[in-house]
This record gives C-alpha cells, sequence and structure tokens, in this order.
C-alpha cells in the first residue's frame, strides 16, 4: 500500500511536468527576453510553499549568471520592497493567484518601474491579470490525496523556474568558467577552477628519456621520478611514446631481454595526452576512459614536447576523485 501511494504520487506529478512542457507557449519566450533585455535584477517573490521554490528559482537563476534575489512579500508591506529598483523584473508566485501578501505589493512593484512575471495556475486570477507577462502553471490534480497540500504545483513551479534559468544560461552564453566564478568553494569549485597546469608536474620533475636510451636507464629514471612512468622523446625533444610499469612487466611476460633494449622498442606509442590550460576533470575524465593513471602535458601550440606530466594521484590530492 504504501509503496502503491508513493508510485501514484510520482506518477501525478510526472504527468504534471509532462502537461506543461506541452503548454509552454510564447509567453515564456517573452519573459526570457524581458530579464535579458533588463539593466537590473530578477527580483523573486511568493509566499509560503510558493516562497520556498521562489528562493531556490533566485538562487539558481543568480548562479547561472542572471542577478537574482528574493523577497518575502510579507516582508515587503514593512520596508523590504525597497529591493526592487526600477528597470528589476519581478517572477511573483501564487497557485490561486489569490495569495493576500503577493497581491497586495503588486500596486506597488508597478509603481516602482518594475516589469511584472505572473507565475500562476489560475489564468484568471488577481496575479495572472497584473502580469506584463504570464506564466501558467497550472495542473489537473495534486499528488495530496486531500488535494490540499502543493504537491504537484509545487513542482510544475520549481520546473518552470528552472526552464527559465536555463534558457538564459544558453541564452547568455554561459560557459563553465562562468559558473566557476559562484561556486570557487568546495569539490565543485575544485572540479571547475583548477587547471591541468595548475596541478601537473613540470622542469626536472617530468621524467623523459631517449628513445635510444637503454630500458635499464629509463627504469632509474621512472623509480628516480616515482610517476610509473617515463615519455620517450626523439632528437628534436618531440614526445613519441611511455613506457611504463605495465610495459615493462608485459614484455618480460613474454621472455624478452629487456635490460640492454632501447626504450624505442619497448615504448607504447601514441600515448594519450592534454593540454595544460584544460580542466583537471578532463584529465580525471580521460584516465577513467582509457585506464591509464598519468598523462603528459603539452601547451596550447602545436608543440609536440610536453611542458609536464600530470598522475592520477595529483588529482586525488586535490579531492577530485
Amino acid at each position: 500500500m504504501i509503496l502503491e501511494e508513493a508510485r501514484k504520487v510520482i506518477r501525478i506529478e510526472a504527468e504534471a511536468l509532462t502537461r506543461l512542457a506541452d503548454t509552454i507557449d510564447g509567453e515564456f519566450e517573452k519573459a526570457v527576453r524581458l530579464i535579458l533585455g533588463t539593466r537590473g535584477r530578477v527580483v523573486v517573490t511568493g509566499m509560503g510553499k510558493s516562497g520556498l521554490i521562489g528562493q531556490k528559482i533566485a538562487s539558481t537563476m543568480a548562479s547561472t549568471g542572471t542577478p537574482a534575489l528574493f523577497l518575502h512579500p510579507a516582508e515587503g508591506v514593512h520596508g523590504d520592497l525597497g529591493m526592487i529598483m526600477k528597470g528589476d523584473v519581478v517572477i511573483a508566485i501564487s497557485n490561486s493567484g489569490e495569495t493576500e501578501e503577493v497581491v497586495r505589493i503588486l500596486p506597488i512593484i508597478k509603481r516602482l518601474g518594475a516589469t511584472l512575471v505572473s507565475m500562476s495556475g489560475n489564468p484568471s486570477s488577481t496575479l495572472a491579470k497584473a502580469g506584463d507577462v504570464f506564466l501558467d502553471i497550472s495542473v489537473t490534480e495534486e499528488a495530496c490525496p486531500l488535494g490540499l497540500a502543493p504537491t504537484a504545483s509545487t513542482t510544475a513551479t520549481l520546473a518552470m523556474g528552472d526552464a527559465l534559468a536555463v534558457a538564459l544560461l544558453i541564452e547568455r552564453g554561459f560557459r563553465p568558467e562562468d559558473f566557476a566564478l559562484f561556486h570557487p568553494g568546495g569539490s565543485l569549485g575544485k572540479k571547475l577552477l583548477l587547471t591541468v597546469g595548475d596541478l601537473m608536474h613540470s622542469g626536472d620533475a617530468v621524467p623523459l628519456v631517449g628513445s635510444a636510451t637503454p630500458i635499464r636507464d629509463a627504469l632509474f629514471v621512472i623509480t628516480a621520478k616515482g610517476l610509473g612512468i617515463t615519455g620517450v622523446c626523439a632528437e628534436d625533444g618531440a614526445l613519441v611514446g611511455v613506457v611504463t610499469d605495465g610495459d615493462l612487466r608485459r614484455s618480460l611476460g613474454k621472455g624478452v631481454d629487456i635490460l640492454n633494449q632501447p626504450a624505442g622498442e619497448i615504448m607504447t606509442r601514441n600515448p594519450k595526452r592534454i593540454n595544460r590550460s584544460e580542466l583537471a576533470a578532463k584529465a580525471l575524465q580521460v584516465m577513467e576512459s582509457h585506464s591509464i593513471t598519468s598523462l603528459f602535458v603539452f601547451d596550447d601550440t602545436a608543440d609536440n614536447r610536453p611542458v609536464g606530466v600530470i598522475h592520477l594521484h595529483d588529482l586525488l590530492r586535490a579531492g577530485l576523485a
């Protein structure tokens, strides 16, 4: 019984989102154009559950390149309406469209010179009619069996807010680097801010040998540098291959007398590589997809001479995995 009710709730809310996707119209595009065209901010307001959803919408917009803040309508009539400036776009949320605290501040929003985007489940409501743009978030039924607790309607409101934020993000050409500026803390910040160049080994720490170098000497370099790998370079310094612990084990397994073999005979050719300007998270992705633990690093030019090497352990220490 419990599982059946849980599945019923999820199905009702999923159906509400499907209907929302099917009924979204030109008013949505108009809202996006209004926000893109404003020199002000987006001010989101709503009461109760709508207010909680509104806080999330404002937060999502702010973190994706659209300056936004949340205004509590009840606090608004006691002084906080000073948050609204001429040229702002106000997104007012009320499923009924008749929430007293929201309706009460609508005339003042207009008087302050802000544009109003109404988000309501009642197209004939006071809020819907007052808006310069109306976004319909109506649902056919709530998941609450009493029809009282906002459930499907709050899900639809949240989805509409996310749709606005993402549409704005795309229209602004918002990049991962921009996202990183607003998320400098924690693991997300590390993934978005750290580049390969920030973590790579460079200079004398880079293990490199010539293609004619005997494996006995290459083995010494691998051990001394402590990365389990050495790059193999041609006479002009261009990387032509790598020798790893695995290459040595595989050669020994074939009965090859490797100690006097030149590195060029044992090496793996055309190793995976990465540019120093790439995100460190990209290096982790390459390593995972190819089951390797090191990548030689190059400048963004066509020069084939390595400037560094990055190891999986470097990424682990940085908290990227």
